[in-house]
């Protein structure tokens, strides 16, 4: 197991994140922001980050983690997949389950069948797609993983999303953007590269494959990165927002779409800021 497995594997880089972001948004949480105009209330698009769950009561990345974003005016939700032996798309952020489920599987060495019996709060990607398709943006992250058939797995996608539009329907993430080169069936626009501290490279690999724009946090996507993409009519994702000054912030900033571990906290501020402005 190299470094990277085994923090992905214990999700201690996940834990070093949402540690950064919090004690960044409580910093940004003291600064109030213009109050944004209607335009950038009305069109702000926030994602639920993997829905509204505590990992206690509701868990990440669940139907019922997502059945809490449905009809609240959110406008989608970023999941993550994985895939079982059998070629299965699953949604689940870890490549195994013991950090949400406290068993020792790992997603690729179980048949989904038997996965469901073990962990039935697991979704498949189809289930996700029938039940959240057309009613919710969808951002699907691609995991850094071994791609069996990749041409087969490319076909089991293509044929899942066939009944959504891209770009309009859902779009494509992933913090290793070579990655993409597996998805064949959908335009460029519909790949969003996402950085960690990697932020200029990820905003130069966008521009250069004309993909659909850059994700990252928000303190290390500045203005100038923020001009460049914009310039070239790609859009910014920024994450992890909780606080409504830096919510405020971002829809100042023209900032397309805004990740959140608190969506409907966040569309509840927006909906009450527009009451006072109609």
């Amino acid at each position: 197991m190299n470094i990277l497995q085994f923090l992905s594997r214990y999700n201690l880089m996940d834990y070093a994140e949402r540690i950064f972001c919090r004690t960044v948004d409580f910093i940004y949480s003291k600064h109030p922001q213009p109050f944004p105009e209607k335009y950038n209330l009305i069109n702000c698009k926030i994602i639920s980050h993997r829905g509204e769950h505590d990992n206690r009561s509701v868990f990440e990345n669940t139907l019922k983690a997502f059945d809490k974003v449905l009809d609240k005016g959110v406008f989608g939700i970023e999941f993550d997949i994985r895939w079982t032996k059998d070629l299965k798309p699953v949604v689940l952020h870890d490549m195994n389950t013991k950090r949400l489920y406290n068993k020792e599987i790992d997603i690729n060495k179980v048949w989904f069948s038997d996965l469901r019996t073990a962990v039935p709060e697991i979704p498949s990607l189809e289930e996700i797609i029938s039940r959240y398709g057309k009613r919710l943006h969808l951002m699907v992250e691609i995991k850094q993983e071994v791609y069996p058939e990749p041409l087969k797995q490319a076909g089991i996608l293509k044929n899942l999303f066939s009944d959504l539009t891209p770009l309009k329907d859902y779009h494509f993430i992933s913090l290793l953007p070579e990655i993409f080169s597996i998805i064949d069936f959908v335009p460029k626009s519909t790949f969003i590269p996402v950085a960690r501290l990697n932020l200029k490279s990820m905003s130069q690999i966008a521009l250069l494959n004309n993909y659909g724009g850059v994700a990252g946090h928000y303190l290390l996507v500045t203005n100038s990165v923020i001009k460049k993409h914009l310039d070239k009519n790609q859009k910014i994702g920024t994450g992890f927002v909780e606080s409504e000054n830096c919510l405020f912030r971002e829809l100042n900033r023209g900032t397309e779409w805004i990740f959140s571990n608190n969506a409907v906290k966040l569309q509840t501020s927006i909906n009450s800021s527009l009451k006072l402005v109609t």
